[in-house]
């Protein structure tokens, strides 16, 4: 079983010299039509936050002119990262934790399931009660049968081969305190192993639930082979990494 590693947190403005707060980073592969109402929502959505925003799309070498679709938008706190390979989805959510500048970095998917009107409640919980990562759960899944199904099946079997409790390790919506991200392992998968991930170095992990939509633009870039055989092999792999983890606090006075 996962047990978490209690040490002092820095305070936050320890936790990053820039003036940015949450970097919101959004991977897209071919979503085009997407990119352009999901960057409006999320700068709608963290207005408040003013210059302490950045959104970071992460283009894994799309074809289809997203790339494009976001070098046209006229957002001051728009940042686009853009893969000269196509690497994954893991590959461009490690990209955008490299790139970001925030205290806090919040993930999108960028076919627009997620909602990002539930940002704000979840940095607000995080900051509140001194959390490292707030996960979200979909309350009310807008996929089809088979695909709700798949991920029952996979997030029953990865918290018995783990050890861990996570209710929607496909959930792309997270805020997670981005010192917590010095250590986690970048590979093929890691996206959706992440809230375990951080549980196994000693960090808090919260579950918050949060809206779900149907796809309106674009096509899915995931089935059953891709998401739920992949996702049951890894669990083994995760396994493996837990029985090795160290905490990633343990220096003393770490962060201070």
């Amino acid at each position: 079983m996962i047990s978490a590693v209690t040490s002092p947190r820095p305070p936050e403005d320890a936790a990053s010299s820039s003036a940015i707060l949450l970097s919101v980073v959004v991977p897209v592969y071919n979503e085009a039509d997407n990119v352009a109402p999901l960057a409006g929502e999320i700068a709608a959505a963290l207005a408040s936050l003013g210059d302490a925003l950045e959104i970071l799309f992460v283009d894994d070498a799309s074809r289809d002119g997203t790339v494009e679709a976001l070098r046209g938008l006229a957002l001051p706190a728009l940042r686009v990262v853009r893969h000269e390979l196509n690497c994954g989805q893991s590959a461009a959510v490690a990209s955008g934790f490299r790139a970001a500048r925030g205290t806090w970095v919040a993930t999108l998917d960028g076919d627009g399931q997620n909602d990002p009107a539930d940002l704000p409640a979840m940095l607000a919980r995080a900051r509140a009660e001194q959390a490292d990562c707030v996960t979200g759960v979909r309350r009310r899944r807008r996929d089809t049968w088979l695909r709700r199904f798949s991920s029952r099946v996979a997030n029953g079997f990865r918290n018995w081969i783990t050890g861990d409790r996570i209710s929607d390790s496909g959930c792309g919506a997270r805020v997670v305190r981005r010192a917590a991200l010095g250590e986690i392992p970048v590979f093929n998968g890691m996206h959706r192993f992440l809230p375990t991930l951080l549980r196994g170095q000693g960090f808090r992990v919260l579950e918050h639930e949060v809206n779900h939509r149907e796809r309106m633009r674009g096509t899915s870039k995931y089935g059953v082979h891709n998401r739920l055989w992949r996702g049951i092999r890894d669990c083994f792999g995760i396994r493996w990494y837990l029985s090795r983890a160290v905490p990633a606090r343990r220096v003393q006075g770490d962060g201070e």
